[in-house]
């Protein structure tokens, strides 16, 4: 174990956390100054927050000899660095800053919780030895940011009648049609790496412990979650649900997400309780 990396780590972290707080604030200075300088200024701060958690991160990994992914405190902070990278590309791709006044709070929120959770460096236990650690716990942190993203754009799409009408807003956030269909490009990537999760995990499982799905409680709510995207992806593609009542769908798919992450280590223990 490197003590030094981790040292460099847990100094990142700190940075990071400041960096995403300042950008939070100069989002919603952006918004209440109206002046399109505060939203740049928040856009660099979060990516220059995003860049230096890619480094804690590496710096955990390298500190701990292993992948940074296998407890609460490495999984809340690789779940915030996925928010901010999908949320960023959003940013970036549709010049939709006001996104990042609502996915901001999201990631200050988590990246918090992870600040909350032990940062020490435990050996890993036998079943989590495994190449396939890598892929299963990657995929999950890129369908959690983007299920986050999704959630947040469907908050501003319930919300966005309250909030323009008022010209400058209303050249910042996107139409309805617009914020629907970002919020379902969003989550058709979620799901689809949500299966890879589901999948990876299923054949880690097998490898681990003899059975490829034993319904321990993460992994049938993984599978509950799994299904209600679904269930989204095919009322929007079969039956041509858009709207209000998709994204009141994305918000309960959110609160799902949540209680598969939170929800279950804390009140259900099982075989991935260590998680």
């Amino acid at each position: 174990m490197n003590e030094q990396m981790l040292h460099i780590e847990n100094t990142l972290f700190t940075v990071v956390m400041i960096l995403y707080f300042a950008a939070m604030i100069f989002y919603f200075l952006f918004i209440a100054a109206r002046k399109e300088g505060l939203a740049r200024l928040a856009t660099c701060l979060q990516a220059v927050g995003w860049v230096l958690h890619t480094c804690a991160l590496v710096s955990r990994g390298i500190g701990a000899g292993r992948l940074p992914m296998t407890n609460q405190y490495e999984f809340a902070t690789s779940f915030a660095w996925g928010i901010c990278l999908v949320s960023l590309v959003f940013i970036l791709r549709f010049s939709f800053p006001v996104l990042g006044a609502f996915a901001s709070p999201v990631m200050f929120v988590i990246i918090g919780y992870a600040a909350m959770q032990s940062r020490e460096v435990h050996e890993l236990m036998p079943a989590l030895r495994s190449n396939w650690l890598g892929f299963h716990v990657s995929t999950a942190i890129i369908a959690y940011g983007s299920f986050g993203v999704s959630f947040v754009l469907s908050v501003i799409f319930l919300l966005r009648d309250r909030m323009t009408g008022r010209g400058f807003l209303d050249r910042h956030i996107p139409d309805r049609g617009k914020l629907d269909i970002i919020s379902y490009r969003s989550i058709a990537l979620g799901l689809l790496f949500l299966t890879f999760t589901i999948v990876t995990g299923a054949i880690w499982a097998e490898r681990a412990w003899g059975s490829y799905w034993s319904w321990d409680p993460k992994e049938t709510w993984s599978l509950v979650t799994w299904i209600i995207y679904s269930v989204y992806l095919h009322l929007r593609i079969r039956k041509g649900t858009e709207g209000r009542a998709a994204a009141v769908f994305a918000v309960i798919g959110f609160i799902c997400v949540l209680f598969t992450y939170i929800g279950v280590n804390t009140f259900l223990p099982g075989i991935h309780s260590y998680a």
